[in-house]
């Protein structure tokens, strides 16, 4: 017996940031790490978006294999961006990590909520995922912010 399938309209809502063609320039925070063209913080008026950190600590090192060593790094990157841009951690307005092992899902909430006040978390996506740019990454997290 053939099955029908009926196909229901998708709407999909874009959400647009209206930053006015004369507003303040975009201001960029950071160096580029190991010659990736990035910045570790863009703002745009009142608005901070910061690029997703890696794990690399100071000298460029990177626990392997460790991932509370790497989840508490890539907090401390973090949140070294978000303050030289302005910001802080009770100003974020969304994070999204991306982690390899849905294994250290416990650990990276238990080091990820301690940067928050109790019950005041910005909104989240966490994915778990088959690869990120170095092998030895475990994970990579990356957030917007707004100026007070």
């Amino acid at each position: 017996m053939a099955r029908s399938c009926k196909w229901l309209p998708l709407t999909v809502v874009l959400t647009t940031l209206s930053i006015p063609a004369n507003s303040e320039p975009l201001e960029y925070f950071g160096k580029p790490v190991r010659n990736v063209p990035i910045s570790g913080a863009v703002k745009a008026g009142k608005l901070v978006f910061v690029s997703g950190a890696p794990a690399f600590g100071p000298g460029g090192k990177l626990a392997v294999g460790d991932f509370p060593a790497q989840m508490t790094q890539v907090m401390e990157n973090l949140t070294a961006n978000l303050k030289a841009a302005g910001a802080g951690w009770g100003r974020v307005l969304k994070t999204t990590v991306y982690m390899m092992r849905a294994s250290d899902f416990s650990e990276m909430n238990r080091i990820y909520s301690s940067y928050f006040q109790e019950g005041k978390f910005p909104a989240r996506t966490t994915l778990v995922v088959s690869g990120l740019p170095h092998p030895d990454f475990l994970l990579e997290i990356e957030c917007e912010a707004v100026l007070d």
